[in-house]
């Protein structure tokens, strides 16, 4: 293992114990706020991994609640086990994805974005309007949580250790995929498509697989949420949740796989910061957005560079 590599690794084992014993230290709200932290850490990081095809998409929230209803529907109607009806949500999730990949892939930036915006809605409305599984606006309710011998999930601390392992687990194969020959190729359809087809690649199957394997990953944080809370709505996966992971991967960053994480945490800590001017947050949310895009446009991630390169600049003309 190299320097770098054992720096990153220590860095990781530092952020996972501060994680570990940084509940007890906060109150109830507070550890409310840090599991769902968590959980949207899964969810930037695995909208990433469909950014890298230079694809966005304005589904993936609604794929998330596309998790939450199966994993909530096989649990509660057919009393399956949440260790089982977790990991199907990703399945349910992913073969939905792969249902629409057909009608989806044939268009492109634009027209993609448009496309996915109008298939999550029409996904969103027959919740809706099916009241039979899906509950109507009311949504399923009494969805049951974990059960794991004497543990009680439905205390904050338990279940925040439970997701915190399952989401490090999650985003281990997310950069695991990312650094494969996979993600190498997922990259090359993003920067030169018209290259990659030349020498054999389909773009097309390679598009597709980011996409139902975001769509995979984000179902699973889909079921992680509505097993806390106990109820999944409609309302939790419109498009106001999709703006919000599209600014939280913009302001962090899309170019390495930490930076969609840090714009997730930096503006999560922010939204709790003016909670309480509740009608100011959109436009807190639009400054942000704003300012990213002015002077920052490669996002959070670029702000160490940038900060070496200019004091790096202003010493050596001091030293001249």
């Amino acid at each position: 293992m190299n320097r770098s590599a054992l720096t990153h690794f220590a860095g990781i084992v530092i952020v996972l114990v501060i994680l570990a014993v940084l509940p007890h230290f906060l109150r109830y709200h507070h550890q409310d706020f840090l599991i769902f932290l968590v959980i949207n850490i899964l969810v930037v990081s695995s909208y990433r991994l469909v950014t890298l095809t230079g694809e966005w998409s304005l589904i993936h929230a609604v794929m998330m609640g596309v998790g939450a209803y199966g994993s909530a529907i096989l649990s509660k109607q057919f009393n399956v086990s949440f260790w089982l009806s977790m990991p199907l949500a990703g399945v349910v999730a992913g073969s939905v994805a792969a249902l629409l990949c057909y009608p989806l892939f044939r268009m492109t930036q634009f027209y993609f974005l448009i496309g996915s915006f109008a298939a999550g809605e029409a996904i969103r409305l027959s919740w809706i309007h099916f009241i039979k599984p899906f509950g109507g606006t009311s949504g399923v309710s009494g969805i049951p949580s974990p059960e794991l011998g004497n543990i009680d999930f439905l205390e904050p601390i338990p279940y925040f250790y439970l997701v915190l392992i399952i989401v490090t687990l999650c985003l281990f194969l997310l950069y695991r995929v990312e650094k494969s020959r996979v993600g190498l190729t997922l990259h090359a359809v993003h920067w030169k498509a018209p290259l990659a087809e030349s020498v054999g690649v389909n773009t097309w199957n390679y598009r597709s697989l980011a996409f139902i394997t975001g769509s995979v990953f984000v179902g699973i944080a889909g079921a992680l949420k509505v097993h806390y809370i106990g109820t999944v709505t409609p309302k939790q996966f419109d498009i106001g949740f999709m703006v919000f992971i599209l600014i939280w991967v913009i302001v962090g960053g899309y170019r390495t796989f930490y930076g969609a994480i840090i714009g997730a945490i930096v503006l999560s800590i922010l939204d709790e910061a003016f909670r309480e001017f509740d009608e100011l947050r959109p436009a807190i949310y639009g400054a942000i957005l704003v300012f990213a895009i002015l002077f920052l446009p490669a996002g959070l991630e670029s702000l160490p560079q940038r900060l070496r390169e200019k004091f790096g600049r202003s010493g050596a003309k001091e030293a001249g």
